[in-house]
This record gives C-alpha cells, structure tokens and sequence, in this order.
C-alpha cells in the first residue's frame, strides 16, 4: 500500500471516529438534560408532598398560622397553603355544610369534638398549644382596671366572646368559677372582634387571650388575672375527612407541631398542650 493511500485511509478512520463522537454528544445530551430535570423534579418532590391546602383556623391563631404558613412555603416550593381564620364555631358550622377545608385548628376541644361527633375529622386530632385569658384595656388603663371585679362597674363597658366561641366558653367558667356576673354591652363571634371593639374605643374592656393581646402591637395594655388558669384552653389541630390533599394536609400539621412550630406559638406567648 502506497503512503500516500495509507495516509488517506487514516484521514478517513479519524473523520468517521470524530462525526460518531459528535453524534454521540448530540443523542446523550437530550437524555442528560432529560435525567437532569427529572432529577431535580424528584429532588422537589422529595422534600414533601406539593399542592394547595385551605387551613381553617381559630381567629386568634391568625398572625402565628399565617407566619407558619409563609415559612412552610419557603421551605417547601410547590406548596400554596390558604388561611380562613374566624371564631372556631363558626368555622365548625361552615365544614359542616360542606366548606372545602383540609384541615381545621380550633381554639378549644369542644369545637374539634363537634367534627369528630359527625365523622368529618380524619384520624385523631393532636393538642399544639394552649392559651389563657386576659383583660385587654385601653392604653395606659384609663378606667384604672386591676381584676375581674372591676368589670362589674356599672362605668365599664365591656365585651366578650359569645359563648359558643372558645373565648366565651372560657369567660363562662371563669364567671362561674369567681362568682362574677359580667354584662358585656355586646357579644362577637371571634376573639379578633372583641380586641377590635377595645382597640377602637368602643368598649373599655375586653376579654380576649393573652396572645391576642401580646400581638397587639401596644394599641391595647393586658390585665392578667389569677382566675384565668381557671379556664385554659387547649387548641388541637387535625385533617379534616374530605381534604383534597390529605398528604400535604398532614405535613402541615405535623410542622405546626414540630420545634419550629413551637417556637413560633411560644413567642407569640402560647402556653405547651
């Protein structure tokens, strides 16, 4: 063989050689860009389920949920969590009549009993917090209110929670434990109305939690009240039967209730279950 044909032969081996090897780069790099996003989907989905879920919570838990609720998001991308915060009864009356919720917080036992009763809770609901009363007054305390007696005062105007709402129930025994008879001039459906009535002067006393107080940032002063321990109210947390998501439902729960979660309802000045 003449060096000049051996020499064509060899041009010929590495041109084919180096188009298999572009053509091998072209047909794999679908593929990895392909394993590269599956990859990282399932990456996602491992960190926890995905989706949206409507959480129906108790009025006072409002400013801790919704900092839950953001935190979880961030933790967890994919997830939408949506908050419905109102008094726990009327939130119990809205699921019954077949209000889309995946999970329900409530400010009391008696209300979450009230779903279990109808079988439409899934599973056992779990204690998170607990939560006491207190009176809220207007800054600086102008009506000079030291205890629950003094709301008796016919120059005192005050309100509180009607008694289905777990506040109210809460001010039912304490009136009963204490003796004391209070004649609100009005009764709201959640504890949030209650403080709004006192933060804009329309009443000069309220009962609400000492959460709500605590969150109140200074628009209202806290009269704590020994009675109080009287009557504490322990808010337990469940998914409800007929959630959409009950996976992520049930992840959310159990962050509410995990360390982070503590922290966050300890700081807002919740009590441990």
């Amino acid at each position: 063989m003449t060096t000049h044909r051996r020499n064509a032969l060899v041009l010929i081996a590495a041109t084919a050689v180096a188009v298999l090897s572009v053509a091998g780069c072209s047909t794999a790099s679908p593929g990895g860009t392909g394993s590269s996003v599956g990859r990282a989907s399932g990456s996602a989905s491992s960190d926890g389920p995905t989706g949206k879920i409507t959480v129906f919570a108790a009025a006072s838990l409002q400013q801790t949920f919704t900092t839950l609720g953001k935190r979880y998001e961030d933790a967890h991308p994919g997830t939408t969590i949506t908050f419905s915060f109102a008094g726990s009864s009327d939130l119990v009356t809205q699921i019954q009549n077949g209000a889309p919720a995946d999970v329900f917080a409530s400010a009391d036992e008696a209300n979450m009993a009230k779903l279990g009763a109808t079988d439409l809770a899934a599973g056992s609901p779990r204690d998170f917090a607990t939560n006491v009363l207190e009176i809220a007054v207007a800054p600086g305390n102008p009506k000079g209110i030291r205890d629950l007696d003094d709301l008796t005062s016919s120059g005192v105007q005050v309100v509180t929670c009607a008694a289905p709402v777990p506040c109210g129930a809460a001010t039912a025994k304490v009136e009963q434990a204490t003796g004391t008879d209070l004649h609100p001039v009005s009764e709201e459906q959640s504890v949030t109305d209650v403080l709004g009535k006192v933060e804009s002067g329309q009443a000069d006393a309220g009962l609400v939690y000492v959460t709500d107080v605590e969150g109140a940032d200074g628009k209202v002063d806290g009269v704590p009240f020994a009675a109080s321990a009287k009557a504490v109210n322990t808010y337990p947390i469940g998914v409800l039967r007929d959630a959409a998501n009950p996976a992520l439902a049930t992840a959310f729960t159990a962050y509410v209730r995990s360390d982070a979660g503590e922290k966050v309802l300890a700081d807002a000045g919740f009590g441990a279950p």
